[in-house]
Parts: structure tokens; C-alpha cells; sequence
């Protein structure tokens, strides 16, 4: 097993004063970790890896600001083609915690298998969105939709 470690920071540009719900906040943190521990995100253009990574989200189009050497490259997503998973997702994550807090443990089984298959897909959708910019891996995809999920956010998964 080698691990791939193209990416050497990762930043999500979030709304300022929000604070996320614990259950959330660990999702984030994880899907970092694991990012910085294992990757494969290669740019198209030649920029040396590793490269430092900032997500944002700006007028409806996930931001991409890399940093390599002294050289910075930015590039943005239309998220027109994952909004309907996106929102599917939010729903299924819904469902779980729901499961999760209420100890419906025959629910939790289900809706996770449903929510990964989901995961999986969005993974699939957002490696051929960032296939002119980026050649990564699926592993590295499914973090970076979840890290996508965070900084695309509705109101009841913030806390006050």
C-alpha cells in the first residue's frame, strides 16, 4: 500500500461566525485527515505536487485555489449537475443522525447503505467535473464531496 500525499494542506473558506454541529464539525475533520493522509490529486497543468488546497464556495461554484512553489493556480466547478444529489445526501444524512440519536438501529443499517451508494455516486459525478483541472482518484473524490457538503450547508446543520 503507498500512500499518495499530493495534497499537503487543506483550507475550506466557510462562512465566518458559524459554527457547525459536532456530528458535522467530525465529518469535516475526518474527511481532512484522511485527505492529508492518502491523495491523489494531480494537476493537468504541470503544477508540482504537493500542492496547498483552498475550498470555497462563491456564487454557486465550488473554488479551487492551489499552491505549489511559489505558483498559484485557481480554477471553480459549477455545481449545477450535484445540487439535486447534494440535497439527496443532506436528506439521507438527515435520516441517519435522526436514526442514530432516536436508537433505531435496523434503520441505521439501510440508510447508511443508501447514503454510501449516494456518496459514491456524487464521487463519481465530481471526478469527471474536475477530470480538465485535476486527475484524482475516487477516494480522494468522496472526501472532497463531503468537504463540499460542508461548505454548501443549510441553516439546521449550523449551530446558533
Amino acid at each position: 500500500w503507498v500512500h499518495m500525499t499530493d495534497l499537503s494542506l487543506v483550507t475550506l473558506l466557510e462562512h465566518q461566525g458559524i459554527k457547525l454541529q459536532a456530528l458535522v464539525a467530525d465529518e469535516k475533520d475526518k474527511a481532512i485527515h484522511d485527505l492529508l493522509a492518502s491523495n491523489m490529486f494531480k494537476p493537468v497543468s504541470g503544477l508540482a505536487t504537493p500542492v496547498a488546497l483552498t475550498l470555497s464556495i462563491i456564487d454557486n461554484r465550488l473554488h479551487f485555489q492551489l499552491h505549489s512553489g511559489g505558483r498559484d493556480e485557481t480554477f471553480s466547478l459549477a455545481l449545477v449537475g450535484l445540487r439535486r444529489t447534494i440535497r439527496e445526501y443532506f436528506t439521507l444524512c438527515d435520516s441517519y443522525y435522526g436514526a442514530l440519536t432516536q436508537h433505531q438501529p435496523g434503520q441505521l443499517e439501510t440508510i447508511d447503505m443508501a447514503r454510501r451508494g449516494l456518496h459514491n455516486e456524487a464521487a463519481d459525478v465530481l471526478m469527471e467535473l474536475l477530470a480538465p483541472f485535476v486527475t484524482t482518484d475516487h477516494c480522494t473524490a468522496r472526501r472532497l464531496f463531503t468537504l463540499l457538503c460542508v461548505l454548501y450547508l443549510r441553516p439546521q446543520h449550523v449551530v446558533g
